[in-house]
């Protein structure tokens, strides 16, 4: 199985999965890093690992559709059967979304369905609530929205900052999404609807 991470900034969940990958926890080929940011720091780490790098900038198209095309034809070029969005700062159009319909997984500094959006680590926080957490789904045509593969907890204490809960965020994401990759690529995953069921997980 061939995966392709899509992302656009620093790159921390692409690391995670690179470790995963080369450890033997992901059985499958890293074959591809797409970013639409030339300036991404996660176009570095994919170099250092020896990983194939797609660089596709939305302003060199004049329509999203001609930039999607494009991105979908890296993905035929490359054999792609898991799509991981990593902080790719782009919505996912209906071209894409079709053609990868139940093989495109994000994962959201959040539990879903509460704090949806690109603020949702930021928004819990400043809300004040005393749970927040992590949320690895599939993406469908609404943001955030996708049916939900794995969740996991974290308290935010009195002490905490927005700083602190970030780096505790940080570090679920980087067990949390390796281990959806690797449910997805054994197969274990079934998706039906709104529901994920997980089989001998």
């Amino acid at each position: 199985m061939n995966i392709a991470v899509f992302a656009s900034g620093r790159g921390s969940n692409f690391s995670a999965i690179v470790k995963a990958v080369k450890k033997g926890g992901i059985k499958a080929n890293l074959s591809l890093l797409l970013s639409d940011n030339p300036q991404a720091p996660v176009i570095g780490r994919a170099k250092r690992a020896g990983i194939k790098v797609a660089l596709i900038k939305r302003e060199d198209f004049s329509t999203k559709d001609d930039f999607e095309a494009r991105i979908i034809e890296h993905l035929e070029e490359n054999k792609i059967d898991l799509i991981v969005l990593a902080g790719f700062m782009r919505l996912i159009g209906p071209g894409l979304l079709k053609k990868y319909k139940g093989r495109i997984i994000n994962i959201h500094p959040a539990l879903l369905p509460s704090f949806k959006g690109t603020q949702g680590l930021k928004e819990a926080f400043n809300y004040g609530v005393k749970l927040t957490g992590v949320t690895v789904h599939f993406v469908d045509e609404e943001i955030d929205h996708g049916a939900i593969i794995l969740q996991k907890a974290v308290r935010i204490e009195e002490n905490d900052t927005l700083e602190t809960l970030e780096a505790k965020i940080h570090k679920i994401e980087h067990l949390l999404y390796p281990e959806a990759i690797r449910l997805f690529t054994e197969g274990k995953l079934k998706l039906e609807g709104r529901k994920v069921g997980i089989s001998n997980p």
